[in-house]
């Protein structure tokens, strides 16, 4: 193998990403893993690894990365930013064709850029390897947790990007005292797997979406559900998960009765747009909607949750939705369900989320970066190359290469 050098850009979007993609360990251990490789670490003020952390573990700081074959990034780098004839690796938020980054896209492929997105990494089932899911459920779950404590004025707690990290945060997990409420999670990915994570370290016993209907507790309890839990063919009440990703329009929701047993709602699921919403605008008129406060980790907008009228910030995660006008209002008020639809979640517990985000890509991405990538991993995630979109990425022509 030629020698190769990674430089680990420092974050230039505002507002500024404290995340990294690697951490100080990881680049020393991936330097005494493999002897062939160099890392070296642009300097931030903003980051939540300091740069006397990262030389302490002997990676070197470096301002310019013109030298690099890599560059690694967490969010979208500024088109004036990206040198020249590099492979990059970032989420470039450009694959759904996202207006506010047509530029960036036009830049890749005027300036010979190989685009390496980290959402696009899959096996070869197209299964994603890496992102930072886990950690999205472990603060969304948590928030929930928060926002309905303060509604209720049942505890107060420590905003999770006010804990150093997820130790500390679970700390304060044990103050609180939860009556014996229903908390209902859709999804199954490793977005829910973090949520059930913080449930699980309260200690609230999961119960199968049969018993969450129809049993009374005296504790609380969640379920989770999965898509055939959640929708349904409206013709023969059938469910069928390829054909459910494959044609999502043909289903409805059968969510609504969860909605008029549930306190808690923590949306983890992918979300398709032809999708059905989980529940309507109407339902929400219902006097037996039962939920009060939401935890909107999937945070679409006009999506699956209608209560998510805009994305919240890590300052102010929780807003109101009042059921009567339907529009915002405060977010503790009686006549309001609480939302929590903050969109940048893993930013709160930054530390945790790197350390946990670097493992992934060192074990699973660098090895076909490294090797010859003989499943193309590394292939069917390259977006462009050689100043031009690869074969995979072609319908975003028209983006790529049309007008502004």
């Amino acid at each position: 193998m030629k020698r190769l050098k990674i430089g680990v850009l420092r974050e230039e979007k505002t507002p500024p990403d404290m995340r990294v993609p690697l951490t100080p360990l990881i680049c020393s251990e991936l330097t005494r893993k493999y002897p062939d490789i160099d890392v070296v670490v642009q300097p931030s003020k903003i980051r939540c690894y300091t740069d006397a952390e990262y030389t302490s573990f002997g990676v070197t700081l470096q301002e310019d990365l013109s030298d690099c074959d890599v560059l690694m990034g967490v969010k979208e780098v500024p088109p004036d930013k990206l040198i020249p004839g590099k492979k990059y690796f970032f989420f470039s938020h450009t694959i759904k064709k996202q207006a506010h980054n047509q530029k960036l896209i036009k830049a890749f492929i005027a300036k010979n850029i190989e685009m390496i997105d980290y959402e696009t990494l899959a096996d070869k089932m197209h299964n994603r390897i890496i992102g930072f899911g886990r950690y999205a459920g472990i603060v969304g779950a948590y928030n929930g947790i928060l926002g309905y404590g303060l509604k209720y004025d049942l505890f107060r707690i420590k905003p999770a990007h006010l804990c150093r990290d997820k130790a500390e945060m679970e700390e304060e997990l044990k103050r609180v005292k939860l009556p014996n409420i229903k908390i209902v999670i859709t999804g199954g990915g490793r977005v829910a797997n973090g949520a059930i994570e913080t449930l699980s370290a309260l200690r609230i016993r999961k119960v199968t979406a049969e018993e969450f209907l129809m049993a009374s507790y005296r504790e609380p309890v969640y379920c989770q559900l999965n898509p055939r839990d959640y929708v349904e063919r409206p013709n023969d009440h059938n469910f069928d998960l390829n054909d459910f990703f494959t044609h999502p329009e043909h289903f409805s929701s059968k969510f609504v009765p969860f909605t008029k047993v549930a306190d808690l709602y923590i949306s983890t699921h992918y979300w398709d747009p032809r999708s059905p919403k989980m529940f309507t605008k109407e339902d929400l008129q219902s006097p037996d909607f039962h939920i009060s406060v939401i935890a909107d980790v999937t945070c679409d907008m006009d999506g699956s949750v209608p209560t998510t009228i805009r994305s919240s910030t890590i300052a102010q995660p929780f807003y109101g939705y009042n059921i009567v006008s339907g529009k915002e209002d405060l977010p503790f008020n009686k006549d309001t369900i609480c939302v929590m639809a903050v969109d940048n979640l893993p930013c709160e517990l930054p530390r945790d989320a790197s350390d946990d985000f670097g493992k992934d890509l060192s074990e699973r991405v660098l090895p076909h970066l490294l090797g010859d990538d003989k499943d193309k991993v590394i292939k069917r995630a390259t977006i462009c190359k050689e100043g031009k979109l690869t074969q995979y990425y072609e319908y975003l022509s028209d983006y790529a290469y049309g007008n502004q």
